[in-house]
């Protein structure tokens, strides 16, 4: 674990507004800045950046919170990644010693020696170690592409140019079994072989027999989400089996979280503002070389929810470009499956599938760009995919079919929580199956609260509660928690999420004063990340968003504590006049009247 006083000591020395303009650009509005959100499609700017309360909130889409969830969201970085980058660029060094996974900047060149310069055997092998010994085997096999005329040969024949393999950093494994020996001169050293078999390049026999994994192949590296080298996908050259290697699991590589090409794709991806999930290495190049740099490949895995959610982050609009064969619909199946819990209204999620015969690699290079981008008009939407392979072998002209057909929806739609794709779904399935949505709704055991009350509840304004107003003026400056009067807090203590929120953060501050003390104090809500009133803190924090220096926060939380001490004395009042006057005793006459007095 990052300790917590790190995180706050990095957001108070970082610049939420330079932080995000090294990635999207931002303009000056009044107090705040502005620009287009990058996590949805707008043409108006509504994502706004607080320099003074150092947080972000889209009023589009919700997008809410510090330096740190930005990057995390913006460039798929998980929360160690996040602190590791904007540390770095804050030129603070993350205290490793309180960390599982150490990481160190990597240096700019690096020489085959340096990987190997720590001569301990028992030493520990840290990931940046790995790192290092990947990209000294990518210069390599760099080197050896140049050199090869059969790799070079296999390239041109495949159409591709010789800028577009430097583009991609492709090369060339050489067909010896120990070629890396030639760059890792003490290769056959207990450390070095340990380093090499935890990288993937290096594979141990059963009869301890040392030979490189990677022989024979065109060498395309994998990178992650910060850039670095984390793997390879080898393809061969002749009609070999298998056709495609890829780097084994390990702690940098998991094939089910990445994605080839993401890191370089995602620029264009937002421009665009969709992206081509396709199947291969070579999809995604050809891809490129004839200009559409929005492409992307699961790395010999079927498409996954972490996959879905990485996209999902980049952009509203997902198309799935597989082969029209058997194989490729199973994919495509796949796709949807863990596409169903992550997309939300205003998202889409396509599939299309080429004429018989072609792939994108195919296509592209006998029809160029312009017309495989016309093929994105044939794709067919997630829900009319979703029923067409749904109803492929069923005959719903019987009851027995149309049973079928309601037993195999059931397990997917229960897993969309986007509530108007989730209603039209449900329509098409009673249309389909002719059974009453009461009746789908009870055999599916979909709960549905009335949508349409709920908006209709939503649309009346409804007035600021005391308990909004405070967890407004503490937001906007935790110091004022300590002029709360806490008994005043528990007496008044309703039912409704306000006041647990309330509650929460009171009781949050109450065992971290440190923050109520820091002058430069970030957003709280760094703090309450996993709290489960989040959503709604961070609609009411995105209101001081329009505050002026000229609000009296004093006398506003005396006027709210004051509106809490009215709501007491109502309840209270109430509380007695429940009971019959000979029922209550001398103390509650007396406290009954006092509070008819004020």
């Amino acid at each position: 674990m990052i300790p917590q006083p790190f995180i706050h000591d990095l957001l108070s020395r970082v610049d939420i507004v330079d932080a995000i303009d090294r990635h999207v650009s931002l303009k000056k509005a009044g107090a705040n800045f502005v620009a287009c959100c990058p996590f949805h499609n707008e043409k108006t700017p509504s994502f706004t950046v607080s320099q003074t309360k150092q947080f972000y909130h889209c009023f589009g889409c919700g997008a809410h919170g510090n330096a740190i969830s930005f990057l995390i969201e913006y460039s798929g970085l998980s929360f160690i990644e996040a602190v590791h980058d904007l540390a770095a660029y804050a030129g603070m060094q993350v205290p490793v010693q309180l960390i599982d996974a150490p990481f160190k900047p990597i240096e700019s060149h690096i020489s085959p020696s340096s990987v190997a310069e720590n001569k301990d055997n028992n030493a520990e092998i840290f990931p940046q170690d790995l790192i290092k010994a990947l990209r000294v085997a990518t210069q390599f096999y760099r080197e050896q592409l140049k050199i090869s005329e059969k790799a070079i040969t296999y390239l041109k024949k495949r159409g591709l140019s010789g800028k577009t393999a430097a583009r991609f950093s492709m090369g060339y494994a050489p067909a010896g079994w120990q070629s890396l020996e030639a760059v890792f001169p003490d290769y056959k050293s207990e450390r070095t072989r340990k380093l090499l078999v935890s990288a993937g390049l290096v594979i141990i026999s059963n009869e301890g027999r040392q030979y490189d994994r990677f022989r024979d192949r065109i060498m395309f590296p994998i990178l992650n989400q910060r850039g670095q080298i984390i793997g390879f996908g080898g393809r061969v050259l002749e009609q070999e089996e298998p056709k495609y290697l890829n780097s084994p699991e390990t702690v940098l590589f998991e094939k089910g979280r990445e994605l080839y090409n993401f890191f370089s794709a995602r620029r264009a991806i937002r421009e665009v503002n969709h992206v081509v999930v396709v199947e291969g290495y070579m999809d995604v190049i050809a891809l490129s070389q004839h200009g559409i740099d929005y492409a992307v490949a699961a790395l010999g895995t079927a498409t996954t929810s972490f996959h879905i959610q990485k996209l999902l982050r980049q952009t509203d609009h997902i198309i799935f470009c597989f082969d029209g064969d058997k194989a490729g619909r199973k994919a495509a199946w796949r796709a949807l499956e863990n596409s169903l819990p992550f997309i939300s209204d205003g998202k889409y999620v396509d599939f299309l599938f080429l004429p018989e015969g072609e792939d994108p690699d195919s296509y592209v290079r006998q029809y160029g760009k312009a017309s495989f981008e016309r093929q994105f008009k044939q794709a067919i939407p997630l829900s009319e995919f979703l029923f067409k392979e749904l109803c492929s072998g069923i005959n719903l002209q019987t009851s027995e079919g149309r049973a079928k057909l309601v037993s195999d929806a059931k397990p997917l739609l229960q897993q969309v929580k986007a509530s108007a794709l989730s209603v039209i779904l449900l329509k098409r399935l009673v249309e389909l199956s002719k059974i009453s949505q009461g009746e789908l709704e009870d055999l599916l055991q979909i709960k549905r609260t009335s949508s349409i009350r709920k908006m209709k509840n939503v649309s009346k304004k409804q007035p600021i509660t005391p308990y909004h107003w405070l967890i407004l003026i503490i937001l906007n400056n935790p110091s004022h928690v300590i002029k709360l009067d806490r008994d005043l807090l528990v007496k008044c203590s309703e039912n409704n999420e306000e006041a647990a929120a309330l509650k929460t953060l009171v009781d949050f501050l109450d065992s971290h004063p440190h923050l109520i003390e820091s002058k430069s104090t970030p957003s709280i809500l760094t703090y309450l990340q996993d709290n489960p009133y989040k959503a709604l803190l961070e609609s009411i924090e995105s209101e001081t968003l329009g505050w002026s220096d000229a609000i009296d926060l004093e006398a506003e939380l005396l006027g709210a504590l004051e509106k809490l001490q009215q709501i007491q004395r109502k309840k209270r009042m109430t509380e007695l006049h429940s009971k019959s006057l000979n029922k209550l005793t001398d103390e509650e006459k007396q406290e009954l009247q006092r509070l008819a007095m004020l």
